[in-house]
């Protein structure tokens, strides 16, 4: 069993920052990716970013120079601060860790992000 936590959803005015959290337990020994997605009311859900061996990085272009992902393998650890936030950023945002050997993907249940204008 895996489980992703998220925290560090929340309310927050247009402009405004908030730092979202994600931390991996259970059988997984070792990973190779985490990342952020998102899903508003009534869209798809999408990228927002990942993070790669603890490297690299890869954003959603709506996201590019406010987001930030950050991580640490060795602690099971990811996150996401967000910077110059809009409303159209509201959306339930997922955290997923993909294991080392396996590349078998693994999701968190979400913490609601809502930004009003």
């Amino acid at each position: 069993q895996v489980q992703l936590v998220e925290s560090g959803g929340g309310l927050v005015q247009a402009g405004g920052s908030l730092r979202l959290s994600c931390a991996a337990s259970g059988s997984i020994s070792r990973i190779y990716a985490m990342g952020w997605y998102r899903q508003a009311p009534g869209k798809q859900r999408e990228l927002v970013a990942t993070i790669t061996t603890g490297v690299t990085t890869n954003y959603a272009d709506s996201v590019k120079g406010r987001f930030t992902i950050s991580g640490d393998n060795t602690k099971k650890m990811v996150y996401l601060q967000m910077n110059s936030l809009k409303p159209e950023d509201t959306a339930v945002y997922y955290c997923t860790a993909t294991a080392d050997i396996t590349r078998v993907s693994y999701w968190g249940k979400g913490t609601l992000v809502t930004v009003s204008s």
